[in-house]
């Protein structure tokens, strides 16, 4: 197949084409089954899709991948499930390993192209306890720096707010430092409704609905191996596997486990409500005695040094401010669009090529190494 042929260009043929790989998955695993779970109203026609396979004999092993989280970010997870069902189901053992594809985790995102929810929730910042409200008073350097973080009226000109945002961002930076500023960035909050990075004062119904799936695959398979397709972050058009604190392997351990370029190993203290993060915890609360192995693969656009960052944090500032308060000029708004586009879902045919390429790297690596793959294939 040719690379632009993974890569969708709306929601509903992403949807559709992830809904054909049924018949292929079925030829494998005979009763693999579609579900649909719908999401917000009904007559929105926003959905979940998950083809489930499972083990035919016995339930030693399965393979989650899911897309989508992030809304927006769902076209190239699709687009790497579309790559796995094409490239790697015909070499895994069915008699002891199933699968498990999950399309759009928020649909509403992924059909409008924005990151977040409809309620305007990062559905990565949403996943906290298993049981009992979200917390509120969680990110106090956000209150601090709210006037950065928050949409400040109809978008004049761009120029004007580009220059508004930067000298907020510097006096922020002089007053709490780079550290704090990434903390205030990164952690999520749970005050501003119309603020970025939300996560919400409950939880979501897609945040519902994934944990019950993580906790039904722990319960049935002694093994779980779960990729979670992202984009944004890191170096420009490469993957960085991205791995939560719980996962009992070290940085370097997991460097060498796993021989890919870019490896990182976050820390709690600075991602609160992550949902790679709470699988590891229900693992180590209820089902100590299964192997859980849990990352995001985030394939890069603007790239990883600090005129980046920048850039970065004034996108998604931008398009969240455009969103809530509209901007005067059309190509005000059509900049914003694009950029934010840029940042998440790049219409570049070199991007999409250098995505195949880095997804097939780490699905031999990954599920290699965790003997879901066999070493021939690897």
């Amino acid at each position: 197949m040719k690379v632009g042929s993974y890569f969708q260009k709306d929601y509903e043929t992403s949807r559709a084409v992830f809904r054909n790989h049924l018949d292929k998955v079925k030829s494998i695993w005979p009763n693999a089954s579609l579900e649909t779970v719908h999401i917000g109203k009904e007559e929105n026609d926003n959905t979940i899709d998950i083809i489930r396979a499972d083990a035919t004999s016995e339930k030693d092993k399965v393979a989650l991948l899911s897309s989508g989280e992030h809304g927006i970010e769902g076209y190239a997870g699709a687009a790497c499930i579309h790559l796995f069902v094409e490239e790697y189901i015909q070499q895994l053992q069915p008699e002891t390993t199933g699968i498990c594809l999950v399309h759009a985790i928020n649909p509403w995102g992924m059909r409008n192209f924005r990151r977040v929810t409809e309620n305007n929730i990062d559905l990565n910042r949403n996943y906290i306890e298993e049981e009992g409200p979200l917390p509120i008073d969680v990110n106090k350097k956000y209150e601090k720096e709210k006037e950065l973080f928050l949409p400040n009226g109809k978008i004049k000109d761009i120029t004007s707010e580009q220059s508004r945002l930067f000298k907020t961002l510097t006096k922020a930076l002089a007053k709490e430092g780079y550290a704090n500023m990434k903390h205030a960035k990164s952690m999520g909050q749970y005050e501003f409704e119309r603020g970025v990075y939300y996560g919400g004062k409950a939880l979501e119904e897609n945040a519902q609905y994934v944990r019950s799936l993580q906790k039904d695959l722990l319960e049935q398979y002694n093994q779980i191996v779960h990729m979670d397709w992202h984009t944004a972050l890191g170096p420009s058009n490469e993957l960085t596997m991205v791995v939560p604190p719980y996962e009992e392997q070290s940085e370097d351990e997991l460097k060498s486990r796993y021989p890919l370029k870019n490896i990182m190993k976050f820390s709690d203290k600075k991602v609160v409500g992550d949902s790679n993060q709470h699988f590891y915890q229900i693992q180590e609360k209820h089902y100590p005695d299964k192997k859980l192995f849990s990352a995001l693969f985030e394939f890069g656009t603007f790239g990883d040094d600090k005129k980046a960052e920048l850039r970065e944090l004034m996108t998604i500032v931008l398009e969240n401010q455009l969103y809530w308060e509209g901007a005067e000029k059309n190509s005000n708004r059509n900049f914003i669009l694009n950029e934010f586009r840029e940042m998440f879902y790049p219409n570049d045919e070199v991007w999409q090529s250098d995505v195949m390429k880095e997804a097939r790297k780490a699905m031999r690596v990954v599920l290699g190494a965790e003997k879901v793959l066999p070493s021939s294939v690897v």
